[in-house]
């Protein structure tokens, strides 16, 4: 169902893990691709049954020592930052039943953010203490987001660097005023 990708969700993700990398470089934290499945269900009763056991994010920050389901290491049990980029056809799943088993199923999650690549926007989840979420919105180019759990900023322009945005309909300027 996910062959493949279109040209700006790619541009992103490398924009993204690009300035993760930076930062996170000789710390305790690193980033992960899109290729690294996290836990987004219950333990399974065995080994074949594995729906619903897991979730490809588009990226992935862990910290400390990465926990994994079993020997094979190829199920995460302990992100701290999940990014999703927003397309089309997985917006609706990345909003809903996947968010709503990361917040399930990973009590380690402490950021998820929901990057639109047909708009200048971006949508930060942070978990608090008392289990609570969070919701800030981001806009504009020279906006940052402040990924507070693992010490990163990123900046929106760096973000969206390459990025060329359908046109907006007159009257309504890119940062969403009137």
């Amino acid at each position: 169902m996910m062959a493949g990708e279109r040209p700006d969700h790619g541009r992103i993700c490398t924009n993204i893990s690009g300035q993760l990398y930076v930062q996170l470089r000789g710390k305790p934290c690193e980033v992960f691709s899109k290729d690294m499945k996290v836990r987004s269900g219950p333990e399974p009763k065995s080994r074949d049954e594995i729906r619903g056991l897991y979730s490809y994010p588009d990226l992935i920050v862990v910290c400390d020592e990465p926990r994994f389901h079993d020997e094979y290491r190829d199920v995460l049990l302990n992100p701290i930052v999940i990014v999703e980029v927003l397309s089309q056809s997985t917006e609706a799943f990345d909003r809903g039943e996947k968010w709503e088993r990361y917040q399930t199923w990973l009590p380690s999650l402490l950021e998820y953010i929901l990057v639109s690549q047909t708009k200048l926007q971006i949508e930060h989840f942070i978990r608090r203490s008392n289990g609570e979420w969070l919701y800030s919105l981001q806009r504009g180019l020279d906006g940052n987001l402040e990924l507070a759990s693992v010490g990163c900023t990123l900046a929106l322009g760096d973000i969206y660097d390459r990025i060329v945005f359908p046109p907006e309909p007159v009257g309504v300027s890119r940062d969403g005023s009137g």
